[in-house]
């Protein structure tokens, strides 16, 4: 592989960084210098990257295992991963979606490690379950027992039952049936 296309890949998986780092740190800021390591990293070692792979398992792996030197240096800091210091500074929005928003990351937060992860990388980066298994060094049974585990535990959680406590709330959606029932009778 060519150094332009190298680094044209690297620019492309940029965004995917970015997700999964802010997904495991938490933080944008802390994302932005996660990703950054990773991408210095990578181009010192391009001569490591082995053509014919998958560049964003490759660059996961690095993102990941800086993540937890990262954390592992960290461990004396002040942890608030239940958000208590963040919402005394937080200026919360009046909107539901910020509420489910909020609800959501806490879900998130109190799921296993491992769990959060694999599911992060296969539900919203959209890496295959065995790109996923590749990361983080485990068999593709494993990987897909975590993302059903992390789905399930997450459901209960976020109280959700089955599809019809998707989407719109019980009252919008009578309302909704009502107005229908209405136009059909004109």
């Amino acid at each position: 592989m060519s150094a332009s296309d190298f680094k044209d890949g690297l620019i492309k998986e940029i965004p995917n960084l970015r997700a999964f780092a802010a997904s495991l740190s938490g933080s944008m800021q802390l994302a932005d210098d996660l990703v950054q390591d990773t991408l210095l990293k990578a181009w010192g070692n391009s001569d490591k990257f082995e053509p014919g792979t998958s560049l964003r398992a490759w660059l996961f792996t690095i993102l990941r295992n800086t993540y937890y030197s990262l954390y592992r240096k960290r461990g004396r800091e002040v942890q608030d991963s239940e958000g208590t210091y963040a919402e005394r500074i937080a200026v919360h929005g009046n909107q539901e979606s910020h509420l489910d928003l909020a609800d959501f990351r806490k879900a998130l937060a109190k799921l296993p490690e491992e769990q959060r992860e694999v599911l992060i990388m296969v539900g919203a980066t959209g890496l295959s379950y065995e790109e996923a298994a590749e990361i983080c060094g485990v068999a593709i049974g494993t990987i897909k027992s975590r993302v059903n585990r992390a789905r399930t535990k997450l459901a209960e959680l976020l109280s959700i039952g089955g599809l019809d406590d998707l989407g719109p709330d019980r009252q919008s959606a009578a309302a909704v049936q009502r107005t229908g029932a209405e136009i059909v009778r004109l």
